[in-house]
């Protein structure tokens, strides 16, 4: 995790969530592509100002989320089909291709619904830790703690798998047995790995027990991650936000029949 400052970091993980919840289930459901155009300009400034990410990456990840609206644009365009798309007379010529304005509106609707739904989802992954998410669900919605271990657990499982890849290839390299055959190498280095993964499995077994994990009700944090006024405040902030970029779209007659109403 970047140790940049930012202020969607300082947000409960849930509130991250339940945010811009309503806002990606009615993109599921929108056909126009200014709706969830708006809520693409709005979580890139979000995730710009409130991140604390470095420029480098930002700038690099705006413009591959540029290239994949384009690329979206011009796939789901070429695939556009339809009665609405077929009984449109207007054509766009790009160089010896025709295509019809009704399959570039719908390709690049879809394509903003797709990015839109993505980055509403990084506003809240790119500045949450996954053991605070587990923490707040502990806390917040009274999952077990049992469960919310195993899955911190879990997760750190992910670096500890990293490290031991990089030190198995370095051991292979150090005795010359490296392959360039990618499922012979792969099959020299799974053996290392499962047997390193279930040392490591009994270690997190052996202290687990040592410190009676399971055997009360409730457990200590160590870190306590709350939900406060100023996270009710960041989610009702997202829905009105949200209702009222609706209503505007609508009052000027841009917003099209929602799926589940045609």
């Amino acid at each position: 995790m970047s140790t940049r400052s930012g202020f969607l970091r300082r947000v409960n993980p849930l509130a991250k969530i339940a945010g811009p919840l309503p806002a990606m289930v009615f993109l599921a459901f929108t056909r126009d592509p200014w709706t969830p155009g708006i809520f693409v300009v709005v979580a890139a400034l979000l995730i710009v100002t409130g991140a604390g990410l470095p420029v480098r990456r930002l700038l690099t990840g705006l413009a591959i989320g540029l290239l994949v609206v384009a690329g979206l644009t011009v796939s789901f365009t070429l695939l556009a089909g339809g009665a609405e798309v077929a009984a449109d007379p207007s054509t766009v010529a790009l160089g010896p291709i025709e295509i019809r304005r009704a399959a570039v509106y719908a390709g690049l609707s879809t394509a903003l619904r797709m990015t839109a739904l993505m980055a509403l989802t990084l506003v809240g992954g790119l500045t949450t830790h996954a053991p605070d998410l587990v923490r707040a669900l502990i806390r917040t919605l009274r999952v077990p703690y049992r469960i919310g271990y195993g899955a911190i657990a879990s997760y750190r499982f992910v670096d500890r798998f990293s490290h031991e890849l990089q030190i198995i290839r370095a051991a292979h390299r150090a005795r010359g047995v490296a392959d360039r055959n990618a499922l012979r190498r792969a099959g020299r280095m799974a053996v290392p790995l499962l047997a390193g993964g279930i040392r490591h499995a009994e270690r997190v077994a052996v202290a687990m027990d040592s410190r009676a994990f399971g055997a009360y009700p409730t457990r200590t944090e160590r870190r306590i991650v709350r939900f406060r006024p100023s996270d009710a405040c960041f989610v009702l902030a997202w829905w009105g936000f949200s209702i009222a970029a609706v209503l505007v779209v609508a009052a000027n007659g841009l917003l099209a029949p929602l799926v589940f109403l045609t």
